[in-house]
This record gives C-alpha cells, structure tokens and sequence, in this order.
C-alpha cells in the first residue's frame, strides 16, 4: 500500500464545502436567515435588504472551486502550489459560512480540511504544478 497524500484528501474535502457553500448562499437567497440569530439581531442586516452574506459566501465558494479543481490559469500558479495561502484563505470562508444558517455544514467541511492540509503542510507535503498528480519519488538512503 502506498501513503497517504494528504492534500489530496484535503483537497476533495475543500471541493465538497465549496460546492455546499455555493448550494447555500444560493438557498440563503431565497431564505436569508443568520444562523445565530437565536442569540442577538445585530447581524440581520448582513442578509436582508441587500444579500451581502449571501454574496460574499457565493463569491468564496466558486473561489473555492476554482482553486481546488482547478482552472487552467490557476493551476501550478504559486497560489495553486501553496499550502500556506490555503491556510490562511479557508478559515475566512469557513467564518463567512459559519454565519449564514444554510452554511454550518460547509463550516464544518472547512475546519476538517484546514486539519488535514496543516497536517499535510506539518508533513512537509507539497503540493504539484500539475493537478493530480503525485510528487516525484525521492531516492530513499538507507
């Protein structure tokens, strides 16, 4: 068996948050609603009249996509090749899903995928120019 890559795993993690994220900023058009509204109403203008969590979330998410999968242009872009800028991008996303009420499970997504790629950038993984690929086998002295 071979080992573990890890951020590819983190990978398909960070796809499927960004995907649910994108379902609901989409459904939190149609049903704006804060999630921690139970708790104060300082946040209801963020979501009704003008969609600006909403947005923000729909914008993040197809970011989200377009990172992970990814597009041609962003693929074995320093951007695309760096753990460290996922690292810090994600926990933003995983906040701004955190406050819509259609976006918790997205949230949680998030924070599992951040776990993994720290776990992975902890490894000293990298991740390849080329999507989907795995890294060149190095000579191993014994």
């Amino acid at each position: 068996m071979g080992r573990l890559i890890k951020n590819h795993w983190a990978r398909l993690i960070i796809l499927t948050a960004s995907a649910y994220q994108i379902g609901g900023a989409i459904e939190g058009f149609i049903w704006p609603k804060v999630f921690w509204d139970f708790m104060t109403d300082n946040l209801n203008g963020s979501v009704n009249p003008v969609p600006v969590l909403q947005i923000l979330n729909l914008l993040l998410g197809l970011l989200g996509l377009a990172w992970e999968w990814p597009l041609k242009y962003v693929a074995g872009s320093l951007a695309h090749r760096s753990i460290e800028f996922r690292l810090i991008f994600y926990p933003l996303s995983a906040l701004l899903s955190m406050l819509l009420y259609q976006g918790t499970d997205p949230a949680l997504y998030y924070l599992i995928g951040i776990g993994v790629y720290f776990w992975a950038y902890s490894e000293g993984e990298i991740v390849c120019p080329v999507p989907w690929t795995l890294p060149k086998r190095s000579e191993y002295k014994v």
